[in-house]
């Protein structure tokens, strides 16, 4: 049997945690997830709706911390991660779920929508990674766990411009995770297709059920002129399954993995 500290139901995380990307979606139920476990954390989004999302936290009793910054702006993260300590002590974990979407065809995308993606999708997990990173390491203990997309190693039809700035951050995550070792750990979840405001933004209703003919249902049927396979599990994912990763992560329970990548997409892409 495990340790009590080791077991997936104990804390997740020693200290407080700093959740990028938080007013909505995965962000934001990494956020609640951590909460829910009694961790202190500190929700960063370029919105002020990130206040609604840690004010809900709050009310049900946790220690919940909102910080409105943009992960492209160096300062302002470095910033956020002082204050996080200032208010809610040392970090303990950084989650990276900051992200934007831009989607077209490399020969038709506008340059602009690349250097979205890489601002926010790389350059972000870059600013928040060296700022959350410098200071665990010198305490010599921390996780971060970046949340990228099963895209960053499948290619997919009109998200070059996506799929390039999250392979990136794979790649940066794996770097942090050797350069930090021994006693900080570094890993990245990559979702697929996940019923979230920008998975409802690709459907032909956003106000579909989650398998409607409208909704998801051909994303987890598949579309050979896509070239996908759909979802063998027969269902899109939802922002908690997302979650549970990045908890297990970010745990004692994964102590013993870093610069790895978890898959969570139902099959999407058979386990490529």
């Amino acid at each position: 049997m495990l340790p009590a500290e080791r077991r997936t139901d104990a804390r997740p995380v020693t200290g407080a945690a700093l959740v990028t990307g938080a007013a909505q979606g995965i962000g934001a139920a990494v956020a609640a997830a951590l909460a829910g476990a009694g961790v202190p954390v500190a929700l960063l989004d370029r919105t002020g709706d990130v206040e609604e999302t840690a004010r809900s936290l709050a009310e049900g009793g946790a220690a919940a911390l909102a910080l409105v910054a943009d992960v492209t702006d160096a300062d302002a993260v470095e910033r956020a991660v002082a204050t996080t300590e200032q208010e809610l002590g040392p970090l303990g974990l950084l989650a990276n779920v900051a992200g934007v979407l831009r989607t077209g065809a490399v020969l038709d995308v506008p340059d602009s929508d690349l250097a979205d993606c890489l601002a926010v999708n790389t350059t972000g997990v870059w600013n928040a990674g060296r700022a959350a990173g410098r200071r665990m390491y010198d305490r010599g203990a921390g996780a971060i766990v970046t949340v990228a997309s099963n895209a960053a190693g499948t290619p997919r039809v009109g998200m070059a411009a996506y799929s390039a700035s999250k392979a990136a951050s794979v790649a940066l995550t794996r770097s942090l995770g050797l350069e930090l070792a021994p006693h900080v750990r570094c890993n990245v979840v990559c979702p697929g297709s996940t019923d979230t405001a920008m998975q409802r933004g690709l459907w032909a209703d956003p106000t579909a059920g989650p398998t409607d003919d409208s909704g998801a249902g051909p994303v987890i049927a598949g579309s050979l002129e896509q070239h996908r396979l759909g979802i063998p599990l027969g269902r899109i994912g939802e922002a908690d399954d997302v979650a549970a990763a990045v908890l297990f992560l970010a745990s004692d329970a994964a102590r013993q993995i870093t610069m790895q990548s978890l898959t969570v997409d139902g099959g999407a892409t058979l386990g490529a």
